[in-house]
Formats: C-alpha cells, structure tokens, sequence
C-alpha cells in the first residue's frame, strides 16, 4: 500500500463513490472527523490527481454509440498516436499496452458518419498505424456510475446506508441537449462537485435553473458522477485488459458473473471476434495470476481470454490528458 494513503483517505474516496456530490457535513457526520478534516484531505487528494469526482455523460441515453479500439502501430509511432487520440474530446483510457505497440482506448461516436471518418478513413491512413480493430459495446454489465469502489470500500454498513442519497425518479423518452446543457456538462466533467454558483457562472443561468437542469439529466439518465482515482490508493497498481470469447446463450450469465468479480471495474457484451470485455486492478502480476487462474477459469463458458496489460494511461475520463 502506498503510504500517503492511509484509511481515512480510503474512507472519504468511499463516501464520494456513494455521493458524489454529498456536502462535508455529511461526510464527516458519517466518518466521524471534522468538516475541516474531510475538506482539507479531499483538497490534497484532488490537488495530487489521487481523486477527482466528474460529470459523465451516458452516451446511450444520446443516442451515441461507445467503441473499444484496438490500433497497432510501429513501436516508435505508438506514443505520438495515442497523444493525438487523447487529444480528442470524444475519447477516453487512453492506453499503450502490448510491449508499447497497441493503443486501447474508447471513443464515443453519435452517427454513423463520425464512426465511418474515424474508423474507416481517418486512423487506418494514419502513418505508421498497422491496424485497426473495432468493438462496439452492445451492454454494459458494469461500469459507469458502478465502481469497483464498493465492492472495496472501507466503510461500514451504517456509514453506508447514511451516506447513499434517495434514488432518482427516471424520466423516460429521449434527452436533448442545448448549448447550456453542453457548458453544463463540461464544467462538471472537470469538477463534479463545483458549487452551484460555480456552475451558473459557467453556463449564464441562475443557481436555481443549473439545480434544476441538472436534476432533470440525471433523470433522463444522460448525466452521472463517477470517481477518476489513482487505484493506488487501494495498492491496485496493475490494470489488464481482458477480451473473452462466450456462446452468445451464455454471454448475459458470464457477464453478469464476470462483473460480480472484486477485480473487475468494468465489464460489457461487445461485438467483434470476442464478445465480452472487462477491465481488472489488481495489486501485483502475482494477483493477476490468481485471478485468471481462479475466478476466471471458474467461468464455463469462457472458450479463449485475451489479456493486456496496461504499461501507460494516457489519458483516462475523457476531458482529462
């Protein structure tokens, strides 16, 4: 475990994995410390990039597609390329894996057009990029506003039955989005829990119209908060990329088992010649090991695994370098 993380760090990264947004006062009255104590420990946390909340967007409620790519590239061009690719504002994990010659990274895509430039024109023609592979993700299993957060988290029941906020009342039908919504949205992707005053100043509305809007995306189901962290923290210092193969009967109970897994921070159906994805932290190699040779090779209907450590994030939520 790195030591400038100690437990109450850990506890206070649970309690904004329960709320994002909850006030110091209920997290303090929850961990028992003073609100001074909770600030001033979120403040280094955040300043040393070991925990950020941010605004997500679900892609799917917009009607925009999320894929998994896979670029091969000339061992000397792979760092070049993935530093473009973290550039764009639709991309996110950002990662050279595969001895530094493979770029994993997702990307958002809203119509058929962008994923046709991108996919088929823009990155193939790209120098020095020796192949491309696709995989749209079909369904998430776990991932987005789940975080492997709470299948670890330090804090008791109690603390987090105090913490967790009522759920939302969800809106059915499809979301727009205007160009306050887009402010809205950026300025809460590089700090989910700017004040409301904060917020107005960013899109030109009143407090009270930014509390509303933002309510309402939330029930729509287009805006979430999730945690950008360093996995030390929890001495996770190992990240893998796994790509399975399942029957397409057994893919819905494989994926649902794969992401019950403690390892497992995010799990999807994708399309592709493998068709289940997940990511894993794990503490060391060793663990890793243990992993597949346990909980994955407990899997019946896992016919072929992939895996792909990760030896750089370039980027990881998607407006961050």
């Amino acid at each position: 475990m790195d030591s400038d993380y100690d437990h109450l760090d850990r506890q206070l990264v649970h309690a904004l994995q329960i709320d994002p947004r909850a006030s110091f006062s209920a997290i303090t009255e929850a961990l028992g410390v003073s609100d001074r104590t909770a600030a001033r420990r979120y403040a280094r946390l955040r300043s040393t990039g070991a925990v950020r909340v941010i605004g997500a967007v679900n892609e799917a409620a917009l009607g925009a597609v999320q894929w998994f790519l896979r670029i091969r590239c000339a061992p000397a061009a792979a760092g070049a390329v993935a530093e473009a690719l973290a550039r764009r504002p639709d991309t996110a994990w950002v990662s050279l894996t595969s001895g530094g010659t493979e770029i994993t990274c997702t990307v958002r895509l809203e119509n058929a057009a962008d994923s046709e430039a991108l996919l088929l024109a823009k990155l193939p023609r790209t120098p020095r990029v020796e192949g491309v592979t696709a995989h749209s993700v079909l369904h998430a299993f776990y991932g987005g506003s789940d975080s492997v957060v709470a299948k670890i988290g330090t804090l008791d029941e109690a603390a987090v039955a105090r913490l967790r906020p009522p759920p939302l009342p969800l809106r059915p039908g499809p979301a727009t989005l205007d160009d306050g919504d887009r402010k809205l949205l950026a300025a809460l992707a590089e700090d989910g829990r700017a004040g409301f005053e904060q917020l107005a100043a960013a899109t030109g509305w009143s407090p009270t119209t930014v509390r509303r809007r933002m309510a309402e995306l939330r029930e729509r189901d287009v805006l979430y908060f999730d945690l950008d962290l360093d996995w030390r923290l929890y001495g996770k210092g190992i990240r893998t990329l796994l790509w399975l193969s399942v029957a397409p009967a057994a893919m819905e109970e494989t994926g649902l088992a794969l992401a019950a897994h403690p390892e497992v921070a995010y799990a999807a159906a994708t399309t592709g010649p493998t068709n289940l994805y997940a990511t894993v932290v794990c503490a060391s190699h060793q663990e890793l090991y243990r992993y597949l040779t346990t909980s994955v090779a407990a899997l019946p209907a896992v016919t072929h695994v992939e895996t792909a450590p990760v030896i750089k994030t370039v980027k990881q939520a998607a407006n961050r370098l």
